[in-house]
């Protein structure tokens, strides 16, 4: 491939990034896991599920990893499927979209059924390497996000398929829909990918295939500080067992009922996902502007042959946890949203046994300049000193009060010293008039209700100078 055309895919699938959102659309998602290497997949996969009324699932493969490198495990995807088509009717009737328990089980399959790329190659095609293509080639301009739980291996055979079996053109085409996001490298396919094919659009950090660079990820900060001892243990009690058995496994609905205790960290799998719902913030858009799914640095890492989206110092956030106390890491990316969350994935959870709208709590539908939509907003500043923001319109469903509070996400933004005129309330203004140079303000609404659970919505605006 020449340097211009690589150039070129590279600016698409970065560019590009956001297109699901921008439509209006659900992303499109295409999971591989290697299940039952602990629990964590399984503790994923029913979170991913009481979520999929917010994208368009297309495969949920089982496959390899290096903490299973054998005796891959469809049939416990197929088992909380199942479990998940008996509460889809409450689910249902507190949101739209969530897909037929028959839809999900066509999309099950199984992939590498061994290790590594020693167990790909020419004739080692499998049903889930297979139902990758199929889904890629669909004519649909969605990207589609392949989340990797476990190894890679899986999508190195797609891919080593469709440089067989297609055009130049036409692999080039595929390459640019895929955007990959993989919690580390479980097996040695990962790093033969980004090398391979340098236009596929990869999140990760990258490692060797064991745990002990886990604790610098990003992912980590799901719910790593106790193990890997990074952190401040921010809200830790709601990603440890007592709350999990009492807000998910317990009294839940038989989907809950499979949502084992966790053994060494809960849900490693559930950042890559995290940031695919449409909560208002945007995450889609750009793995740079930070959101439930953590933040990103376009970077080249030593060893690496080309920039991924990675973590690096300029990819961590700041984040006042207490007053007057402030951390900072690449998973305070993901911990700072903690409480956010789990909150939230709780209230889903009783969804599966509220059998009306009345009987659970739901998220405030947020406003911002008459703008009822959770996508992001962008102004041009065009040479004013003060954006005034309006949170006019903002509502809870449940009639609760909304607790509206803006706020600067420095981090994301690429200029400094924009203030705010006030952090609390409807409205407020943005101060440009400290701000030196060109570049972006990122300003985030958050609201929250007073219902049980307390949950959260949010809005973000993009103010260019």
């Amino acid at each position: 491939m020449n340097k211009i055309c690589l150039l070129f895919l590279l600016f698409y699938g970065i560019t590009s990034f956001g297109q699901a959102q921008n439509t209006g659309s659900r992303p499109r998602v295409f999971v591989f896991t290697d299940v039952n290497n602990e629990p964590d997949d399984e503790e994923s996969l029913v979170r991913f599920l009481v979520y999929s009324n917010e994208y368009d699932i297309e495969g949920l493969v089982a496959h390899t990893s290096c903490w299973l490198k054998k005796g891959i495990r469809e049939d416990l995807i197929r088992k909380q499927v199942a479990a998940y088509g008996l509460v889809r009717p409450n689910l249902a009737k507190h949101a739209s979209g969530f897909p037929t328990q028959q839809a999900l089980e066509a999309v099950i399959s199984s992939g590498q059924p061994e290790y590594g790329m020693a167990a790909t190659g020419k004739g080692k095609s499998t049903p889930g390497s297979r139902l990758l293509i199929k889904a890629a080639q669909k004519q649909d301009n969605r990207p589609l996000w392949v989340l990797l739980w476990g190894g890679a291996n899986t999508l190195a055979q797609a891919l080593q398929d469709a440089r067989e079996e297609l055009s130049a053109a036409e692999l080039n085409q595929l390459i640019a829909k895929l955007r990959v996001y993989s919690i580390s490298d479980q097996d040695d396919a990962g790093a033969w990918l980004r090398q391979e094919f340098p236009a596929l659009f990869y999140i990760a950090d990258p490692s060797k295939q064991d745990h002990l660079s886990y604790y610098a990820s990003t992912w980590n900060g799901i719910s790593g500080d106790q193990e890997n001892n990074t952190g401040v243990n921010y809200f830790f009690n709601l990603v440890d067992n007592s709350w999990l058995e009492q807000n998910i496994s317990k009294n839940h609905g038989p989907l809950g009922a499979l949502y084992p205790p966790l053994t060494v960290i809960m849900e490693g799998d559930t950042p890559s996902f995290l940031g695919l719902i449409n909560n208002g913030l945007g995450w889609a858009e750009s793995p740079a502007f930070g959101g439930w799914g953590g933040r990103y640095h376009l970077y080249q890492p030593h060893g690496e042959t080309r920039p991924l989206w990675t973590s690096n110092l300029l990819s961590r956030d700041t984040f006042e946890y207490e007053p007057g106390k402030k951390f900072t890491s690449n998973g305070t990316t993901i911990w700072r949203w903690r409480d956010h969350f789990q909150y939230d994935f709780a209230a889903r959870m009783d969804w599966c046994v509220a059998d009306s709208y009345k009987k659970a709590n739901h998220n405030p539908n947020l406003v911002v300049n008459n703008d009822q939509t959770k996508k992001v907003l962008y102004i041009n500043a065009s040479g004013r000193k003060k954006i005034t923001l309006s949170a006019a319109g903002t509502k809870d469903p449940d009639g609760q009060p909304v607790n509206l509070k803006w706020w600067i996400y420095p981090e994301a933004g690429t200029v400094q010293n924009a203030t705010l005129t006030i952090t609390q309330g409807e409205t407020t203004e943005v101060d440009l008039s400290g701000v030196k140079g060109s570049g972006t303000v990122h300003v985030i609404l958050q609201g929250n209700d007073n219902g049980s659970p307390n949950l959260y919505a949010y809005r973000r605006v993009v103010i260019t100078l």
